[in-house]
């Protein structure tokens, strides 16, 4: 459930540039809940930076990442005392092993569809022990975040040797529904082309996901608008959501 604009090798290496930890509000937000579990698993888990940062932090108990982009888990088993599977939800099968799941970095919105979402969910609670928790954000569509994917927010990062990449989106617009449809380019002065790729995320408001969650056999545990724990608002930037399976 990665970010596909990651996916080719000599990008997926650069991943950690661009979407580093400190350049995040997400993964501190989710790590204290990692370290409070025994057994988790990242969804979407890229070159698994969360669960890296778990185990030097000193987590005993079973870290499990799962991609489908075997390029970011080339990068992610530099650590070996974690495990690493390539698939998603749709080809994984755990039966009941994890206290927590996560889905960081807006890796939600991959799951467009509402049969793609339901099936999803459905292997989320297969995967749950009793009473365990799944823990995600999905974007508030009523914030508008497309409307700053444009080349005057393009982000610039220096690689190993100094060079310089630079990665910037366009939006196909108009935007019609819950579906934004974008094109992410990287440059670089050492590359005879750019990399192009183009993505499509769900912004989901949070009635309909509360009735996927129900449905699902999840109960809303805690919600906030953003990684500072404030409440939802009809303007907040995020819909933080930690659910617990019943």
């Amino acid at each position: 459930m990665v970010d596909h604009q990651f996916a080719e090798p000599e990008l997926a290496a650069l991943y950690d540039r661009f979407c580093g930890w400190d350049g995040r509000d997400d993964l501190d937000f989710y790590l204290p809940l990692v370290m409070a579990a025994g057994r988790v698993l990242d969804v979407g888990c890229g070159t698994g930076m969360l669960l890296h940062r778990a185990r030097e932090a000193g987590h005993a108990g079973r870290l499990c990442g799962l991609d489908p982009a075997g390029a970011m888990l080339d990068v992610a088993r530099a650590r070996p005392d974690v495990e690493w599977i390539q698939g998603d939800l749709s080809s994984a099968s755990f039966d009941r092993e994890f206290d927590l799941i996560v889905m960081t970095g807006h890796a939600f919105q991959v799951l467009t569809g509402d049969a793609q979402l339901s099936q999803a969910l459905a292997a989320v609670t297969a995967a749950l022990a009793p009473s365990g928790r799944f823990a995600f954000e999905t974007r508030n569509p009523a914030a508008r975040a497309w409307d700053r994917w444009t080349q005057e927010h393009a982000v610039e990062v220096f690689g190993p040797a100094g060079q310089v990449f630079r990665q910037s989106h366009q939006v196909e617009l108009p935007v019609r529904g819950e579906l934004v449809s974008f094109t992410s380019t990287f440059t670089s002065a050492g590359w005879q082309r750019p990399r192009v790729s183009r993505s499509t995320l769900r912004f989901l408001p949070a009635g309909a996901l509360a009735g996927f969650l129900s449905a699902a056999g999840l109960t809303v545990e805690e919600q906030y608008g953003d990684w500072d724990r404030r409440p939802p608002r009809d303007r907040s930037p995020e819909i933080i959501t930690i659910a617990r399976l019943t």
